[in-house]
């Protein structure tokens, strides 16, 4: 199996590995490899001039099987300072996934800079951690999870370092927000404290607000899931490089108990 979570077909046609697949179930994929290659297809709109992705949202119209997807990827609005784009994840004729981004044009503002929160320790001090039982492998696996702060295998917040072992797309090096999408969809997942096999709380939606692209190949996600007394939740994530946090995400989470058997 080739060491990358796709492998490109031409045409905008990905084949997705095991490495994919989701803690769900193992024919459905995780949506943290979908949406850095939706983000992978967002940076294929060339830009007028300098800018940056400030935003990205996600929107999940259903599971992405591990089959051939297609991506594409438009300029919605121009503009000078501000642009829109979208892109677009299908299975055949079934859209999985689109994505929506503001696109901002960058000046220097580095003597204003400000950190909301707190650098996370560094990754070398951090203990590797492990998903629980009954959490299916695939992307879990193919990705390197350190952790600052409670545990995968602990219910509650959590503070943890990933970095993917294998590439997004077979032969590319992933970019920097490439990277970091392929992490930020992991926030309810690392916040759970429900057991995986009796609740559902799965997402149908990430949106990410970024300030900078990271740093470097660890993603840092400070992360906590509240939930609601109709079966709503939210999973909240502040992002981080070694150098400081760099972005928030959220997640809209369906909680329901699973049924029996």
């Amino acid at each position: 199996m080739p060491e990358a979570f796709y492998v490109p077909l031409g045409g905008g046609r990905f084949s997705p590995t095991a490495h994919t697949a989701g803690p769900w179930s193992p024919d459905a994929q995780h949506f943290g490899p979908p949406s850095a290659l939706l983000v992978h297809a967002l940076e294929q709109v060339e830009p007028a001039h300098a800018s940056q992705l400030a935003r990205v949202t996600v929107e999940i119209l259903g599971p992405a099987p591990l089959t051939e997807l297609s991506v594409r990827s438009w300029l919605e609005r121009p503009g000078r300072s501000v642009e829109l784009l979208h892109a677009e994840l299908s299975s055949g004729e079934r859209v999985v996934a689109r994505a929506s981004a503001w696109r901002i044009a960058t000046t220097d503002t580095a003597e204003i800079v400000t950190d909301p929160a707190p650098a996370l320790p560094a990754p070398e001090t951090a203990a590797v951690s492990a998903w629980p039982a009954g959490w299916e492998g695939g992307y879990l696996d193919a990705m390197e999870w350190r952790a600052v702060r409670g545990a995968l295998d602990a219910p509650g917040p959590a503070a943890v370092w990933a970095r993917q072992r294998v590439a997004l797309v077979d032969g590319e090096k992933p970019s920097a927000l490439q990277r970091l999408f392929a992490v930020s969809d992991s926030g309810n997942g690392v916040s759970n404290f429900l057991h995986p096999r009796e609740w559902w709380f799965i997402n149908s939606e990430l949106t990410v607000h970024v300030r900078r692209p990271p740093i470097g190949e660890w993603i840092g996600l400070d992360a906590a899931t509240f939930v609601g007394p109709n079966g709503v939740g939210t999973a909240t994530s502040t992002l981080h490089d070694t150098s400081g946090p760099l972005a928030t995400g959220a997640q809209a989470l369906l909680v329901r108990r699973r049924p029996a058997g």
